[in-house]
């Protein structure tokens, strides 16, 4: 992307400074990172990443100043996990997205999906520390977004998930943490702010406290034989996964409770891949549910859902709604693939037009395709506000990084800028 600095880095590059930063990156985490970590770092002109985290708050708060398309996302949720208690904004969202060459010349961002979830914000600070470090990278070169500091970075996480509660008070959940390949940022975030990392299945109901409102009950977890009241709970549950293993809860999602959701269940469902087809943006490729795509025959009037998506089957791809990590997704689908669909199913699924990412990171295994996500916050009383990116860098077709194993140069990534 910034050639003399990507020429710079593949001259200087070693091996044995690569295992450095693996150790290192294990030793800050307190466990083995068991997912590809890609050799390299990846070099931005800051004007781009701007301009992914500018479409990013604009795509957000069209769906949340359309109160139709609120209540509609809000009808689609599965009703078993339809949560008490929503409040007025997400406190975390995901923006991915891939570069296309337009007509131009120019490299252009196009949405790949958006969540309004969570990701792994501790470990790709980390990440960015141990490359600047093992490689000795130009200490003007920025990670962070918007101009803030590693200070401002650690104290705005600390005002979304934490929010001013005794840390002792505040969790971190999710389904079976310590087996999770997400345990490196589970540390690193738990060791920073003070909290503590609880398996869901663990969480318990209390009784409720004379200065609870309504008399709500709590949810609390045990601790060196004492039971413990949350106040706040840091949410990394995914839904799909409490479906998909059948965890048992000690607790009903509809229940209010008298405790504080940092990243409320709910808005994993609204702003989602639910919300593409909604989007009337040029960084956003078409879709369509794959119901209103049956519904809307060849010959139908003109602007039917089909005339949304090119004719040509393999410039599509079949996505599930609800699902994590690339599960489930179809490149081309046949009309078998598609009818094999149940009807009543059909409404959980897009259809969206394939993008293809142009490669832009030279490496010696060639040009490689690098897909670029804004982690951004919205604290209580604050401003939807963009603080780290992370990258996934692949030369397959799809760029999670349980997709290119066995692969050099490729998997997680960092982005860096000059100031």
């Amino acid at each position: 992307m910034i050639p003399a600095l990507r020429h710079d880095f593949n001259t200087r590059f070693r091996p044995e400074t690569f295992r450095t930063l693996l150790h290192s990156l294990d030793a800050i985490a307190r466990t083995h990172v068991a997912f590809p970590v890609a050799e390299t770092p990846c070099f931005f002109p800051s004007s781009m990443l701007d301009e992914m985290a500018r479409i990013g708050i604009d795509l957000t708060l069209q769906l949340l100043n359309d109160p139709a398309y609120l209540a509609r996302s809000l009808a689609a949720i599965p009703e078993p996990w339809r949560a008490a208690d929503q409040n007025a904004h997400p406190h975390f969202l995901t923006a991915d997205f891939g570069l296309v060459r337009e007509d131009s010349g120019r490299l252009a961002p196009r949405l790949v999906e958006m969540q309004a979830f969570p990701s792994v914000f501790g470990f790709q600070w980390a990440a960015s520390e141990a490359y600047r470090s093992a490689f000795a990278l130009d200490p003007s070169l920025r990670y962070l977004l918007g101009g803030i500091d590693e200070a401002q970075f650690w104290k705005l996480l600390a005002r979304t998930i934490v929010a001013g509660h005794d840390p002792a008070t505040v969790v971190l959940i999710d389904v079976d943490p310590a087996h999770q390949k997400t345990l490196p940022d589970f540390h690193i975030t738990a060791d920073r702010l003070g909290i503590r990392i609880v398996d869901i299945a663990a969480l318990e109901i209390l009784d409720s406290a004379p200065d609870s409102p309504h008399h709500l009950p709590r949810l609390g977890y045990r601790a060196n034989g004492r039971l413990i009241p949350i106040r706040r709970i840091y949410n990394r549950t995914i839904v799909d996964e409490l479906v998909r293993r059948r965890i048992p809860l000690q607790f009903d999602y509809r229940q209010p409770f008298d405790v504080e959701w940092a990243g409320h269940p709910n808005w994993y469902f609204h702003v989602s891949k639910f919300s593409i087809p909604f989007f009337d943006h040029p960084a956003v490729p078409p879709a369509v549910f794959l119901d209103d795509w049956f519904r809307s025959s060849p010959g139908s009037p003109k602007e039917s859902p089909r005339d949304r998506l090119p004719s040509t089957r393999d410039r599509l791809i079949l996505k599930p709604l609800y699902s994590f990590a690339g599960q489930g997704i179809l490149f081309a689908p046949t009309d078998d693939q598609l009818a094999a669909i149940p009807p009543a199913q059909r409404h959980h699924y897009l259809l969206q037009e394939r993008v293809t990412f142009e490669p832009v990171i030279d490496t010696p295994f060639g040009p490689t395709q690098a897909e670029i996500r804004i982690l951004y916050v919205w604290p209580d009383q604050g401003n939807l506000t963009p603080l780290i990116s992370l990258v996934r860098l692949g030369r397959g077709q799809m760029m999670g990084v349980d997709h290119n194993r066995g692969q050099s140069w490729v998997g997680a990534s960092a982005a860096f800028s000059p100031s």
